[in-house]
């Protein structure tokens, strides 16, 4: 898999180098190594990121943050956008 792609039915896990700071809309996102500050914008996206390092695939963490079937294609492309930026990584199982 090359860096920043992104496939749902592998596993992932946050960016050791990346922080999560909760947020009443959802969260900050701070990367250490490229001092980058970024944004969750939802509650239920910060719930999802959260669960990827508990689960064995990314499709399976949407499941496990309950969120809505109809919007998986959408979560799923805000988690492509979060490997691109290194904010999330593959985790080896």
């Amino acid at each position: 898999m090359s860096a920043g792609s992104f496939e749902p039915d592998r596993p992932y896990r946050l960016s050791s180098s990346v922080a999560l700071r909760p947020e009443p809309f959802g969260a900050l996102v701070y990367d250490f190594t490229t001092r980058k500050l970024s944004f969750l914008k939802t509650r239920l996206l910060v719930d999802v990121v959260r669960e990827l390092e508990n689960q064995p695939d990314a499709r399976s963490a949407l499941e496990s943050a309950g969120v809505p079937r109809a919007e998986h294609p959408r979560y799923l492309d805000a988690l492509a956008g979060l490997a691109s930026a290194g904010t999330i990584v593959s985790a080896q199982r």
